[in-house]
C-alpha cells in the first residue's frame, strides 16, 4: 500500500498542507510543536476515524475552523488491482462526511476499512498496559481489513447489545429480552470465532518478530479472553445466567463486548509487570505482527507510522525496527526532532525527507542543507 498524495486542512497547527510522500521511508523532522505528529494524526484519522491523541472534538480542529479535512490518494498494491484509490473525510467532531472513490460513504467504518495504517506513538504502551478497550479496537480493526464477514456480525451484535441494555434499564420482562439475546448469541459466536482465529495468527507472527526486534524479551504468547466463560457455557446460556445481575446494574456484563487479550513474554514470567520500555517494545511487536498479517492476507504491508521514534526506542531497537520494515517494502512515516538519531536510515536511497516548521511541511532534498546544518550532506 502506497500513499501518493496527502492533503490536510485545519488539523491543529496545519492550516493547509500537501505532501507527495515517497514509496519507502519518509522522515518528518522539526521542533516540538511544529506539527509533525499532526501529519501522522491525519493518516490515523482516515484509518481509524479518530486521532491517537483523542476525539476529534478535543482540540483536533484548528482554532477558528469549522472542521478538519483530510484527503488521501493511494495505490493498494498486493493482491489489489493497483488502481489509484481516493478517500476524503471532513470531520467537525459532532458530525462528519466522507467520500470513497467518488461516492458518498454512509458508515465511517466503511471509509476506515479502505486505508490501512498501523501507528506506533507514545501512548501505544496502553495496548498492553491499559484497559481492554484499546485491545478490542486493535483486534476488530485488524479483522475489518481481513474478514469481510466480521463487520456485519459486529454491527448485528452492537445493535442487539444496545437493545438489551435499554430493556434492562427499563426493567422490561424476560420475554422481551429473549429475542435480542438470541441475536447477540448468534452474532457474538461468529465474532468470537473470528477473533480467536485472528489472535492465533498474530501469535505466530509474534513468535517470529519478537526475537528479531528485541531478543531480551524472550518468547511471546497471546492469550484470548472471549468475554465470558466460554469453556463452561455457551454465550446464550451466559446471557441467561447473568440476567439477574444485569438487571441490577442496568447493562450487559458478559459477551464479546467485554472480550480482551493479553500478551506474555519470557522477560516477565508469571504475570510480572513489564517496565515502561518493555511495554513499548511489546506493543510495537503486536502492531508489527498485525501489519505482517495484513501483508500476508493482501500481498502488501499497510502504511506504517512511527511517531517520535528516537525518543521511544534506543538506537539498537530503532535500527532493528527500520531494518525489518525495509525488508518488507512497507511505506513508512517517521517523525523526530533531529536528524542525528535518524542519520543512517535517512541515507537510504528511497528516503524522502520533510522539514516541518510552524505548521508548514516542505520537502528537503537528500543532498541539500539540513535545517541548521553546516552544509551539504556528503556520502558516508
Amino acid at each position: 500500500m502506497r500513499i501518493t498524495r496527502l492533503t490536510i486542512r485545519n488539523l491543529r497547527r496545519l492550516a493547509q498542507v500537501e505532501l507527495q510522500p515517497g514509496p519507502g521511508l519518509n522522515l518528518l523532522v522539526g521542533e516540538n510543536g511544529a506539527g509533525k505528529t499532526s501529519v501522522l494524526e491525519a493518516l490515523h484519522l482516515m484509518a481509524y476515524g479518530r486521532s491517537f491523541r483523542g476525539r476529534v472534538r478535543d482540540g483536533l480542529v484548528r482554532s477558528g475552523a469549522e472542521a478538519v479535512e483530510v484527503f488521501v490518494e493511494w495505490r493498494p498494491g498486493g493482491h489489489g488491482d493497483g488502481a489509484t484509490r481516493r478517500a476524503g473525510l471532513r470531520h467537525a467532531g459532532d458530525r462528519w462526511t466522507g467520500r470513497l472513490d467518488g461516492a458518498d460513504v454512509a458508515q465511517l467504518g466503511d471509509l476506515c476499512a479502505a486505508l490501512a495504517v498501523v501507528s506506533f506513538e507514545p501512548g501505544s504502551h496502553a495496548l498492553v498496559e491499559g484497559g481492554g478497550e484499546p485491545r478490542r479496537r486493535f483486534m476488530d480493526w485488524g479483522l475489518f481489513h481481513v474478514e469481510h464477514e466480521f463487520l456485519p456480525a459486529w454491527r448485528r451484535y452492537a445493535r442487539a447489545l444496545r437493545q438489551r441494555n435499554a430493556l434492562l434499564k427499563a426493567q422490561r420482562p424476560d420475554a422481551e429480552l429473549e429475542g435480542w439475546e438470541l441475536e447477540m448469541a448468534a452474532a457474538g459466536d461468529e465474532m468470537t470465532r473470528s477473533r480467536g482465529a485472528y489472535l492465533a495468527r498474530l501469535d505466530r507472527q509474534l513468535a517470529e518478530l519478537v526475537p528479531s526486534l528485541s531478543p531480551g524479551l524472550g518468547a511471546a504468547e497471546l492469550a484470548f479472553q472471549p468475554g465470558w466463560r466460554r469453556q463452561e457455557v455457551s454465550l446464550a446460556d451466559a446471557l441467561l445466567l447473568s440476567r439477574g445481575r444485569d438487571r441490577q446494574v442496568g447493562h450487559t456484563t458478559v459477551g464479546p463486548h467485554r472480550a480482551d487479550w493479553r500478551v506474555r513474554v519470557g522477560a516477565a514470567p508469571e504475570g510480572e509487570p513489564l517496565s515502561r520500555g518493555q511495554a513499548k517494545l511489546v506493543a510495537l511487536a503486536c502492531l508489527l505482527a498485525q501489519a505482517a498479517d495484513l501483508g500476508e492476507r493482501h500481498g502488501a504491508w499497510p502504511v506504517v507510522a512511527l511517531d517520535d521514534l528516537a525518543s521511544e526506542l534506543d538506537a539498537a531497537h530503532r535500527g532493528r525496527v527500520l531494518a525489518l520494515l525495509e525488508r518488507t517494502g512497507a511505506q513508512v512515516f517517521v517523525t523526530g526532532t533531529d536528524w542525528a538519531p535518524l542519520e543512517r536510515p535517512r541515507r537510504r536511497a528511497d528516503a524522502v525527507m520533510f522539514h516541518v516548521e510552524h505548521g508548514r511541511v516542505g520537502p528537503l532534498p537528500a543532498t541539500g542543507r539540513e535545517p541548521g546544518g553546516p552544509g551539504p550532506v556528503g556520502p558516508e
